[in-house]
């Protein structure tokens, strides 16, 4: 692992069914026969288990579910990756000289959370001290910090304040590996150096030093709302740390890559186990992806991932229950690079139009056979998520078998058109499964598609629509749309109706023109 590791009501045309005849029509298709008994709907797939809630002031982590993470040090100077003196064997002598060079005299927080809030992100995590060892707080127990550089600031704590004014959750990470305190048992194992002179290696006298900047971290800068660990090469366990956090800071989502379990896992850069992508996670999640290929700190010839590789690593986790960290690198000066701020201003022109599908709504991909596209699920409400490369224009939602009363492109505002057309691959089980048509693949290709399909009634229960002679969601009743209910749909009334009151009736074989 790398470090960042209906629905129909039935298919069936039962006499009882309240829907059948708003949905289905009564006669049988040409060549068709109709049959005494109806088929049997198979038994809906389970709804997945959410992980489970804290029930405590930790909660706000799941109304919040985007935020920005910031990767931020000494290593934005040479702006090639944030672990530069490891990755390059940088001598520990040499590289602290940079700490004498930080200056970072355009940092605004303000800035950083304004772009973040441009995005559609709700809560911050910073790196207050990395793999390095340099601090971007004051310490009393280091001199290895921001204050004493020619900076001459704590940087966590104007984040902090400015966090604070704006209501704006802040959540700080802590490396555990340190490549500049002398007490911490660097052995040249993955993500240490060797050691190096002057080291005097001790694992309890490292983890005092630790635990003292660990209560700095949850008393001097206020409300905290999360503690990000990382890189517990030696694997030790120690749960006394994380319960310091959680009495001094009671809101705090710890994750679990520090010295237990903790709260929350950290898949990162889109890692899944195996390959397999599970319809929802059971134990709380949040995923960290980089917007450059190469590095988290700042890169200055950094490749980044395109639009649309980023829109669908968001999609795909928010949908399954869990949330998700962006990560952006500021330069030397503090400031953003213009690559992270357009890319943060187009996610955020994306994310507010879906963001109804992605937060606040419950996985129900267990509704479709489709694993091309993720569903979620507000009451009588579905959300359909093309989050993978979509193969043509149209998305079938097998076994479900039910038309919506209303169909929107999220991205657009638009209506969708929806169909239960029998079509040629269904012949097998001659059944009619709701399908999505027509849609703008070509048009937004740099995108992800949601659409929300609105329905009277949803339910638990899928079965095929099978002999109904129905095709398309067809014209709303008087008044919906000012014209009699027996006048011809137009186009956009059959996609995007209000009422589904009655159906189109199929061409021979129980199959739909093409026009």
């Amino acid at each position: 692992m790398n470090r960042r590791t209906f629905l129909a009501t039935t298919g069936a045309l039962a006499a009882t069914s309240p829907f059948a005849p708003r949905l289905f029509a009564a006669t049988t298709p040409a060549g068709a026969t109709q049959s005494s008994v109806p088929p049997k709907a198979p038994a809906a797939s389970q709804p997945p288990r959410l992980a489970p809630r804290f029930g405590d002031a930790r909660d706000w982590w799941f109304e919040k579910r985007f935020g920005l993470f910031v990767h931020w040090g000494l290593y934005a100077i040479e702006a090639w990756h944030e672990q530069d003196q490891w990755r390059r064997r940088i001598p520990r002598a040499d590289y602290v000289k940079l700490s004498q060079r930080w200056n970072p005299h355009q940092f605004d927080p303000n800035a950083w959370l304004d772009a973040a809030e441009s995005a559609g992100m709700s809560y911050l995590c910073l790196t207050t001290k990395h793999h390095d060892g340099f601090c971007l707080f004051e310490s009393k127990h280091t001199a290895y910090h921001s204050v004493n550089t020619p900076y001459r600031k704590d940087v966590v704590r104007q984040l902090a304040d400015a966090c604070h004014r704006r209501k704006f959750p802040l959540c700080l990470y802590y490396s555990i590996a340190d490549w500049h305190h002398p007490n911490y048992p660097n052995q040249g194992r993955h993500h240490e150096l060797p050691p190096q002179p002057g080291d005097d290696p001790s694992l309890p006298k490292y983890l005092e030093f630790l635990k003292a900047q660990v209560r700095e971290l949850c008393t001097n800068y206020g409300e905290i709302h999360g503690f990000w660990w990382d890189m517990n090469v030696d694997r030790h366990v120690d749960r006394s740390i994380n319960t310091l956090i959680r009495r001094l800071q009671p809101k705090a989502v710890i994750n679990d890559r520090g010295f237990d379990e903790g709260d929350f896992g950290t898949p990162e850069r889109d890692y899944t186990k195996e390959g397999t992508l599970s319809l929802s996670f059971e134990k709380r999640t949040e995923a960290c992806q980089s917007i450059g290929m190469e590095s988290w700190g700042w890169r200055s010839n950094e490749d980044y991932y395109t639009d649309r590789h980023l829109f669908r690593s968001i999609a795909r986790y928010l949908a399954r229950d869990a949330n998700y960290l962006l990560n952006v690198g500021p330069r030397a000066d503090g400031t953003f690079p213009p690559e992270a701020l357009g890319f943060l201003s187009r996610t955020g022109a994306w994310y507010r139009r879906v963001r109804e599908a992605l937060e606040g709504a419950v996985p129900a991909s267990h509704l479709t056979a489709n694993r091309d596209v993720l569903l979620t699920r507000r009451g009588h409400t579905l959300y359909v998520i093309l989050h993978a490369d979509p193969r043509g224009e149209a998305v079938k939602l097998k076994p479900l078998a039910q038309l919506p009363r209303r169909a929107t492109l999220l991205n657009t505002g638009g209506p969708v058109a929806c169909s239960l057309d029998f079509v040629p691959s269904e012949h097998g089980d001659q059944g009619r499964y709701l399908r999505l048509i027509k849609l703008p693949v070509n048009e937004h290709a740099h995108t992800v598609l949601v659409a929300k399909l609105e329905f009277d009634h949803l339910t638990e229960i899928i079965g095929a629509a099978r002999d109904s002679g129905a095709s398309v969601l067809s014209a709303p009743p008087v008044g919906s749309r000012g014209r009699p209910s027996g006048s011809a749909a137009t186009e956009s009334e059959v996609t995007c109706p209000t009422k589904a009151t009655s159906v189109r009736p199929t061409h021979p074989a129980g199959l739909s023109r093409n026009t």
